[in-house]
């Protein structure tokens, strides 16, 4: 019997319009756990280097963690991946709400989509009764919009639906996919939805889900609600509000945004605003906020209410996406009002909230420059903030200029020319990134930047502090209680850490310090993200409910594997260094692993090289990023470095991948795909 999971995968080809249930190795979830793990195994093994985003051949994987659906408080993410259009590697990005345990109680672990359907369709899950049905009078509707259409049109309320809006149809590279109260936004893989002719996946299950030892879970699950209780009468002091508490987004409760609107930076992503949160501001954007929000709202089994439905005078209500409360207000340079307004309309096109307001003020640099001319934006009204209104208009239309900047300004930047590759200045592997630009070099963050595979650098920060304590007393006070660190150092680290001299940044934590503190952060969240708990819990908060000493408890008692500290890290390691390899294999080197250049004004190209060098060989990748072969053979993944000697990759060899394919194409004045 399976334990925590259904152990079956419902398979979909798009294109022959057939479905199967088929069951899956109990052996795979032992050595990948789940989610985002069995999604690496399922690309690499299906899904070649030479695959476009766009390709029939292409999957889209919706995945429920290992622990979704089972009593573990705050385990309810979805993982959704497929290969990226922008990025042309691996996309993978989890969304909360309560998808994931549906598709549990309907009896499977995952849904695979492959083919591409001739018409737009919708998919419909209700436990064993699976059905492609016609999506076509859904053409054109919002996400949100759609999935209340289809709950009526099915007469299921309790169903829940993962749908796309107009970018995702018309291929936005950054489109997203909504669901309620939560979204995967990151990598465009609601372009490949969309590409697909999959307007929606709707989910309804009424089946029962077994844990191995209930007793035992539930006494778990226990303390970790006691200790959420404990952490909300106790928040952390000496940080601010956002990382006291538990939860993400905090922004939904908190309204001191003094940090994120003074060290952020506005427009496309250049300008800082060092004195812009005056006591007037503070109040206009509370009263803004407190008007607009409805209620506090939860995930699936979690207390924590750390979303929010928000109610704009005239519009319909949605779901406030992580930090999407700032960044179209910041990127035009307005008000809250503006940025809640337009963040609606985001919502139901299925946009991602961190790309699409910086394309736009790109799109903008480029026209006050005079790289692109007024010719290029048809009737666009001289009012700021209605200028924003219709380049989002024109970018989900693709209509015009709106064409080329669907896709990003990695791309559209090599598409017009001109000089606009400067004003693309905020991307890693092709993705833009927070608009976030600071002084001096942060060693930790810079290998976070560089080596991160979500591109995301939210999924990669986290369990240990952003900065130091000035006072001794005040690292000694929190040191006390910090029982998530794996190891004793880590502690060592933060009390020997001080905001100036020589123990400061950025020879202090050294390099080897860093690389710890940066592998313990990323082993986290893809535990994470193989498991199906949320961030806020886990790895992105300071003292969470859940870290490496009671992860093992949770699966050796929910999924009847028998784990410890020393086999999750290294099944951890495992599926972590299978998402490097699909990368790999699709042409990544170090020379893409790097931040954007005017990340931090304050650079150290000797000491970046040495991080660099040093993470490197800590995870077992050779100069050039590649997973040696003894890693990989210590890993079990010996299928993997035969792939790399079959294909060169150790040789130096040029991969032969989509991505070479497409940039050839583009550069030589052609059309993608």
């Amino acid at each position: 019997m399976r334990y925590a999971e259904t152990g079956y995968v419902l398979e979909v080809d798009l294109t022959k319009g057939n479905i199967e249930r088929v069951a899956t190795d109990p052996r795979d979830t032992e050595l990948y756990l789940g989610g985002l793990g069995t999604n690496a195994k399922l690309l690499w093994d299906r899904v070649p280097a030479d695959v476009d985003a766009f390709s029939p051949d292409n999957l889209l994987i919706f995945a429920a963690g290992l622990l979704c659906g089972t009593p573990a408080t705050g385990c309810n993410r979805t993982i959704v991946s497929t290969i990226s259009p922008q990025t042309k590697l691996m996309a993978f990005s989890m969304m909360g709400g309560f998808w994931a345990p549906e598709l549990k109680y309907a009896g499977y672990d995952k849904v695979v989509l492959r083919g591409k359907s001739q018409s737009l369709v919708y998919l419909y899950i209700n436990n064993d009764k699976v059905e492609i049905r016609d999506a076509s009078h859904l053409k054109g509707k919002g996400a949100i919009e759609t999935a209340e259409l289809i709950k009526k049109e099915l007469n299921e309320p309790r169903a829940q639906v993962a749908a796309i809006g107009l970018a995702g149809e018309n291929r936005v590279f950054y489109a997203s996919i909504e669901q309620g109260r939560s979204s995967a936004s990151r990598g465009g893989i609601g372009a490949v939805m969309g590409d697909k002719g999959v307007k929606a996946v709707v989910v309804r299950g009424t089946k029962d889900l077994c844990v191995a030892k209930p007793k035992e879970f539930n006494d778990l699950c226990g303390a970790v609600l006691d200790y959420i209780k404990h952490r909300e009468d106790n928040p952390i002091p000496d940080v601010m509000p956002i990382l006291a508490g538990l939860g993400s987004p905090q922004e939904m409760k908190v309204h001191d945004e003094k940090w994120h609107t003074e060290n952020f930076n506005w427009g496309n992503a250049r300008t800082r605003r060092k004195d812009f949160w005056t006591e007037e501001v503070d109040h206009a954007w509370a009263e803004t906020m407190e008007k607009a929000r409805t209620r506090l709202i939860s995930c699936f089994n979690c207390p924590m209410k750390c979303g929010a439905t928000i109610s704009m005078e005239g519009l319909p209500t949605y779901m406030m996406k992580c930090f999407t409360k700032l960044t179209y207000t910041m990127a035009a340079f307005s008000d809250l009002d503006f940025g809640l307004r337009m963040a609606q309309k985001a919502t139901e096109y299925g946009l991602d909230g961190f790309s699409t307001p910086q394309v736009m003020a790109f799109a903008l640099e480029l026209l006050e420059k005079g790289i692109l001319k007024q010719s290029d934006f048809p009737g666009m009204p001289e009012d700021n903030e209605a200028k924003f209104f219709y380049l989002l208009d024109m970018i989900v239309n693709r209509d015009g200029i709106g064409d080329i900047l669907a896709e990003g300004t990695y791309w559209a930047a090599r598409k017009i020319g001109n000089g606009a590759e400067e004003f693309a200045h905020n991307n890693i592997k092709k993705h833009e990134q927070l608009p976030l630009k600071l002084s001096m070099l942060n060693p930790i963050y810079y290998l976070m930047y560089c080596t991160g595979e979500k591109i995301n650098i939210t999924q990669i920060e986290g369990q240990f502090p952003q900065a130091p304590y000035p006072k001794v007393e005040q690292r000694e006070e929190f040191v006390k209680d910090w029982i998530q660190v794996p190891d004793d150092k880590f502690k060592d680290i933060f009390l020997q850490w001080e905001p100036r001299g020589e123990k400061s940044m950025p020879n202090f934590p050294t390099v080897d310090m860093c690389c710890d503190i940066v592998d313990w952060q990323e082993m986290m969240h893809y535990i994470d993200d193989a498991l199906g708990q949320c961030a806020g819990l886990s790895s992105f908060p300071l003292k969470p409910p859940y870290h490496i000493h009671n992860y093992p408890k949770f699966i050796s008692a929910g999924a009847g594997i028998e784990m410890d500290k020393e086999k999750l890290m290294k099944a951890a390691k495992r599926y972590r260094t299978l998402v490097r390899a699909i990368n790999i294999r699709r042409g990544m080197r170090r020379v893409d692993e790097q931040p954007p250049a005017n990340h931090w004004k304050n650079r150290f190209p000797e000491l970046e090289k040495e991080l660099l060098d040093s993470y490197y060989k800590l995870k077992g990748w050779n100069d050039d990023g590649i997973p040696t072969k003894e890693t990989l053979e210590e890993l079990g993944l010996g299928y993997v470095a035969r792939e790399f000697e079959r294909t060169g990759v150790y040789d130096g060899k040029p991969a032969v991948t989509a991505a070479a394919t497409q940039q050839e194409t583009l550069l030589s004045g052609g059309v993608q795909p």
